[in-house]
């Protein structure tokens, strides 16, 4: 085995050892979910079919929920990171999230992962993955050290998803109170 001592700078253009970076990238990987899939910024228009989305994968109507999401999305934050995704020239998912430079004491920028939602007529496309990974590279440029999210703990197929993403428990505790409970 030899090892190289020195790095070999080509003499001049074409030769061998120069790096073409204009030239179309090896067969090594496939695309990103996100090239595969169109993934935009939410406008205040998507307020439909979000709620539609939502409905068709929880059969609930919270439109009043959608309503102050977006509201929060689109007008009390400075930075727009809530995405949709679109197929067949209509959105079939959306993820809400906002950006908190620091909470419970903690002073590192933070994202807040609100709702994610895909069409389940369009579910294992790859559109929760466009979507989430969309997130992840706007976040990144934004200097966002961490992602959290709540799940409710019967939400399986959810949890598969995120722990197929990259998400772990955080080594941090939520705690809630029964307000109806009396107190000590």
């Amino acid at each position: 085995m030899s090892i190289r001592t020195s790095i070999e700078v080509p003499e001049r253009i074409g030769d061998a050892a120069e790096i073409n970076y204009g030239e179309p990238a090896g067969a090594d990987f496939g695309p990103l979910a996100r090239d595969l899939i169109p993934v935009r910024s939410m406008v205040e228009q998507d307020l439909r079919s979000l709620i539609e989305v939502d409905r068709r994968i929880t059969g609930r109507d919270r439109s009043a929920y959608f309503e102050r999401k977006l509201e929060e999305a689109l007008r009390e934050s400075d930075v727009r990171i809530s995405l949709v995704a679109e197929l067949d020239g209509r959105p079939v998912g959306f993820i809400m999230a906002r950006v908190d430079f620091g909470e419970f004491g903690r002073t590192e920028a933070t994202a807040i992962m609100d709702t994610i939602g895909v069409d389940p007529d369009y579910a294992n496309r790859g559109v929760g993955r466009a979507l989430l990974t969309q997130l992840l590279v706007n976040l990144m440029t934004l200097r966002v050290e961490r992602v959290l999210t709540e799940v409710d703990w019967s939400a399986r197929d959810l949890l598969g998803f995120l722990d197929r993403c990259g998400f772990r428990p955080s080594s941090y505790l939520c705690f809630d109170r029964n307000m109806a409970l009396p107190g000590d």
